[in-house]
């Protein structure tokens, strides 16, 4: 084998040629080691988790049914009376002032689970519509920083002009802008975050964003609890002003993706971006970046990534039958995740206990959630981590049904949430493996869609489980277990390089397939080559 380098030059053309750097090799050697300041600069965007949180959870307050009384002043009210809708004006009042709750503001107690439901769906059905219209946008025109961008200060803006919905039929229609533009923030805050740092920091940043999302969940009983005698307003203008502060400080301090901008083409913005990133980390690039003009992409990467059409990466999955195969699977399974990770906290206003407690506890069982997320991501299978925690989740729900009311439920209730929520979270990181850098954000984009679209039908579900709890944990738990099982169809991809192209994934999957069932040294090889 010496020899072969010495060959002479007339056979030379018989030497397999040396193959162009990745992307991932590039992106590595020139940034170095994730230095301390970058690893928080990736906090720092992961924080607009906290403020997606928010606004998916904001109803559990501000549309939450408050408790009524009766006046003594009709003797046909008792306490007997399951509702008072049959009872004659003057005969009952709301516990509270009626601005608590636009329950109580706009009279819907009595109007149907349709109504009542109607601004909680309106904002899932933005997330699904903006999901949809606007998940391609971050691989082809806009780049994830721009997206982001754009997703935090509309998502902002609509929740500010929330606070003066004069009636439900605005608020439902500012709350589907809301979740139009709130679409596309926890997707590019995801790929956004893990880009922007080293393939060791990949998973700990993963985490860190299901952290911020816990954070933001757990804001919102401590608000509410502290207007519980004033308007829900409130709620809407104390979580939406600061997250316009957020933007302002983002658009200052976080860069693009360097490996999104080598796979457009822009390789001259990628250098400088390169840079930027190298002296944080404590390390100035003096070469020359041959490395990077040598890292060549196939032709068809600038269609695969978004080409003249921002469709065109839609296009690109579903003329390959593995990569249409992957999406399906895990976007079954992520809309059973969805229905009941959106769907519990709206429900436990149906466990007969406190709000404010509840909606805590289950905040709460976010944050082991995201430290076994963190284990099970380094340690264990994806693919059988989610068939486990699905089938979980849907045996406690289940368990729901059964449960009378009491602390045993809130217990059965918060393990289905905690399985629910390790669940998210691993199909999140996930996601972003299954797919190549060229196709990314518009594959995790459409994952997140189908978890929101589990959610569209939640809160009609929980609204139709206050008289059956069967429609509520039940259908949850049948879901979510069922369809969990789609994940045995996906490859596993714990200890796999991630790829740049749709033809270098391609490849690989071939290579992999071509292996004996019994060369295992083969496939850890072609699934984590040397770097």
């Amino acid at each position: 084998m010496a020899d072969t380098a010495a060959a002479p030059l007339l056979t030379s053309h018989k030497t397999r040629p040396a193959k162009a750097p990745s992307i991932d090799d590039t992106i590595e050697t020139y940034m170095g080691a994730t230095g301390a300041l970058q690893l928080l600069k990736a906090v720092l965007l992961a924080f607009a988790w906290a403020f997606d949180a928010q606004q998916v959870f904001i109803s559990v307050f501000t549309d939450a049914e408050p408790q009524w009384h009766c006046t003594g002043a009709d003797a046909s009210c008792s306490a007997a009376v399951a509702s008072p809708c049959a009872l004659p004006p003057g005969a009952w009042a709301w516990d509270r002032p009626a601005v608590t709750s636009v329950v109580s503001e706009w009279s819907l107690k009595c109007a149907g689970p349709a109504l009542v439901s109607l601004p909680a769906s309106s904002f899932f059905a933005g997330c699904l519509a903006g999901g949809f219209l606007l998940t391609t946008l971050a691989d082809s025109l806009l780049g994830r920083r721009k997206m982001l961008l754009v997703s935090i200060v509309s998502m902002s803006v609509a929740g500010v002009l929330t606070a003066f919905s004069p009636n439900v039929w605005v608020y439902a229609a500012l709350r589907f802008m809301s979740g139009f533009g709130r679409s596309m923030v926890g997707t590019c805050t995801l790929v956004l975050s893990t880009e922007l740092v080293g393939k060791r920091w990949r998973d700990t940043v993963c985490v860190a964003g299901f952290f911020c999302f816990t954070l933001g969940f757990l804001s919102l009983p401590a608000l509410a609890y502290t207007f519980r005698e004033e308007s829900w307003r409130n709620m809407y203008l104390w979580t939406s002003v600061p997250s316009l502060c957020y933007s302002i400080l983002f658009y200052f301090l976080v860069q693009e993706s360097p490996r999104w901008l080598l796979v457009r083409g822009r390789k001259q913005d990628a250098i400088e971006t390169l840079q930027q990133i190298a002296s944080l980390n404590g390390n100035s690039i003096t070469s020359s970046f041959s490395m990077l003009h040598a890292c060549t992409m196939n032709n068809d990467t600038a269609e695969e990534s978004g080409g003249d059409s921002v469709f065109a990466t839609l296009h690109s999955m579903w003329e390959r039958p593995w990569a249409l195969r992957r999406l399906a699977a895990i976007m079954t399974a992520s809309f059973g995740v969805g229905m009941v990770y959106y769907g519990m906290p709206l429900n436990v206003g149906n466990l007969g206990s406190n709000l404010y407690l509840s909606v805590t506890y289950n905040a709460l069982a976010e944050l082991p959630s995201s430290i076994l997320s963190w284990l099970l991501m380094g340690r264990i299978n994806r693919r059988s981590s989610v068939i486990a925690l699905t089938g979980a989740a849907g045996v406690w729900s289940l368990a729901c049904v059964v449960i009378p009311q009491g602390a045993a439920r809130m217990a059965a209730e918060l393990l289905s949430f905690f399985a629910t929520c390790t669940a998210f979270n691993v199909i999140m990181m996930y996601s972003i493996e299954l797919f190549p850098t060229s196709v990314r954000n518009s594959a995790v984009g459409l994952v997140r869609q189908a978890l929101v679209l589990g959610g569209v039908a939640a809160p009609v579900l929980v609204a139709l489980g206050r008289e059956r709890s069967f429609l509520s944990f039940g259908v949850f738990g049948l879901v979510v277990g069922c369809f969990g099982m789609f994940a045995a169809c996906l490859p596993e991809t714990r200890g796999k390089g991630m790829s740049d192209t749709m033809d270098e994934e391609e490849h690989k999957e071939a290579a992999v397939a071509a292996c004996t069932v019994d060369d295992a040294d083969c496939r850890s090889t072609l699934l984590n080559p040397t770097r």
